[in-house]
């Protein structure tokens, strides 16, 4: 990851986290979700990923996602491949950024520097849009 300054922070929204796990929970390529490092006292929420979705050069993936009650949130893409020792990853974020967007788009395969991003700040419209974008991914790397 080439730009991690800037991330969101403030007061982790727990029940907004709590809502999009219970809606991601019935996606056909979510495997589940917890909170990390623990219930009792968050930091992010994780979405691990089906992992028969994926060709076997893909050992693992999943989502973290951070909402906090400003609507600022970072959603992050990280998927562990065989044939690279760096995860692939991506990642949306909101958040007031110097040089970048409010809503911006960290692209793969490192989460690079900063772009436009085009989703909006609705917590489920973002969930679902990553979800497409995740399908997409899927597709991609099974051709």
């Amino acid at each position: 990851m080439s730009d991690d300054e800037g991330l969101p922070s403030g007061r982790l929204d727990v029940p907004t986290l709590r809502t999009i796990a219970r809606r991601a929970e019935g996606h056909p390529l979510v495997d589940g979700w917890t909170f990390e490092p623990s219930s009792v006292s968050p930091r992010h929420l994780e979405l691990p990923l089906v992992a028969s979705a994926y060709p076997q050069s893909v050992t693992a993936a999943r989502i973290d996602l951070r909402w906090f009650t400003t609507d600022d949130y970072s959603v992050h893409y990280v998927e562990t491949r065989t044939d690279r020792s760096d995860p692939y990853q991506c990642r949306w974020d909101r958040h007031p950024k110097t040089t970048a967007p409010r809503t911006h788009f960290h692209p793969p395969p490192d989460a690079g520097d900063a772009e436009l991003s085009s989703l909006g700040s609705h917590h489920l419209d973002v969930l679902f849009s990553v979800l497409d974008w995740v399908r997409d991914r899927v597709d991609a790397v099974a051709d």
